[in-house]
Parts: C-alpha cells; structure tokens; sequence
C-alpha cells in the first residue's frame, strides 16, 4: 500500500484538487435549461436578476424583501424565491442612497413578478486623489413580465426556492 509520501498519492491528491478547482469555475446553467418547478399553493414568485453589462458593477448585494434577506444579486445571474402573498418592501443593499432605489408590491397568489437589479458603477468615489476605493449604487426596478422573462432566462440560474 503506498503511503501519503509516494509520488502516486501526491498525483491523485492534485488531480482531485484540480478536478475540483475545474468545477467551481465551471460556470452555471441558464435559467432556461433549468426545470423550474410550478408556484406553490396560495404563494406567489419573485425572481431577481441582473445583466452584468461592461458598466454593472462588480458587487454582490444582499436582496431583500420586508428587510429580511433573500438572496444575492450576481452580476448575469437569476433567482427566485417563493413567498407568501401579502405586502412587501423589496430592496437591495447599496452603498450609496438615492431616490427610487427600492419597490413597494402587493404580490397575490400564483402571480410572478419580476424584480431586474441595475447598478451604477462607481458612483462613489473615495481615498483622495487617486481614487483607492469605488462603490457601487445598486437599484431595483420591477420590470413586466413579458419583457423580464427572456432575460432571466439567458441568466446564470443561482437557485430558487
């Protein structure tokens, strides 16, 4: 039996961490090709997406709903999360504060709403004169679902549930 010195060991020990370093790279199915299951009885969905253009920000915010957490904003990414009908008060942790960075919405049971996160980039500027730091503002805009539904499913799908 080799022991953990042999060369061998070492070779397989570093095949499965590469194999494993390979993984968490590989990037994440489309929205589209991901079985989605139907809403549950007497809730209603919210799914949450971002494009990631050249000018989005790199950040990853918490989303969140009535202040509790519900997710993280990934730049090209898509999620959705099932909740009780009722009010909600539907935002995105930012640095910066400005109008209109938030959504009030009454969601009814069965209904899917559609919430896209926009930032803007750089839109604070700190550390002097070069500029050492830069924080994003980010926004949630509620987009109808005709419009929203083609862009989550182009989006790297981040769970649900």
């Amino acid at each position: 039996m080799p022991s953990c010195s042999t060369p061998l060991s070492r070779r397989v020990l570093c095949a499965g961490a590469l194999s494993l370093a390979m993984v968490s790279c590989a990037p994440l199915p489309p929205t589209a090709s991901v079985a989605i299951p139907p809403i549950p009885a007497g809730e209603a969905r919210v799914w949450f997406y971002r494009d990631g253009g050249p000018y989005d920000g790199a950040g990853t915010p918490y989303l969140r709903m009535n202040e509790a957490i519900v997710g993280v904003s990934e730049p090209q990414g898509a999620l959705y999360r099932d909740v009780a009908r009722g009010q909600y008060h539907v935002t995105v942790d930012s640095y910066g504060k400005d109008f209109n960075q938030s959504r009030d919405v009454y969601l009814f049971a069965g209904q899917q709403a559609y919430f896209k996160i926009v930032s803007l980039r750089n839109w604070i500027a700190c550390g002097g004169r070069r500029n050492d730091c830069q924080r994003d503002t980010f926004y949630v805009w509620e987009i109808p679902p005709e419009i929203a539904q083609g862009d989550v499913a182009r989006g790297q799908f981040y769970g649900g549930g």
